[in-house]
């Protein structure tokens, strides 16, 4: 069997983004972290090929993690883009998405309104979105 080694673009970029996730986002943290890892170190690739370098050997995925449905419509779906390099034998942890509220969550603590976490930079826009999700579902 395959053990595959994981590794970071950028790891520090990266490591602030997963702490984001475990503060805001448990389940997908744990998620990663507990299932999806082993997997990639087993040769198991999840989620979506989104292209492949016959070239260099490499193989892009990205891989949507379980989000809160209103999260998900206010900031974007939580994914994770990686790349996994064959013949080396490595998996390269590039990014984690949504990158911009997940950062601003690291920086500074992150406020909710009605139970959704919201940017400060963006916050009456971010209101406005929940309000109108929130009117669409006859809340």
């Amino acid at each position: 069997m395959k053990s595959y080694v994981l590794d970071y673009v950028n790891e520090n970029e990266f490591k602030k983004l997963e702490r984001a996730l475990k503060k805001y986002n448990m389940l997908a943290f744990k998620k990663l972290n507990f299932e999806y890892y082993p997997e990639f170190r087993n040769g198991k690739f999840l989620g979506e090929k989104v292209s492949v370098n016959k070239k260099q050997g490499t193989e892009t995925y990205e891989l949507k993690l379980p989000s809160d449905k209103m999260f998900a419509q206010v900031h974007g779906e939580v994914k994770l883009k990686y790349t996994v390099y064959k013949k080396e034998e490595i998996v390269v942890l590039d990014e984690l998405y949504p990158k911009d509220i997940l950062l601003e969550g690291h920086r500074s603590e992150l406020t909710t309104y009605k139970g959704i976490m919201i940017s400060k930079a963006n916050a009456s826009k971010d209101k406005f979105k929940i309000d109108l999700l929130n009117m669409l579902q006859g809340k």
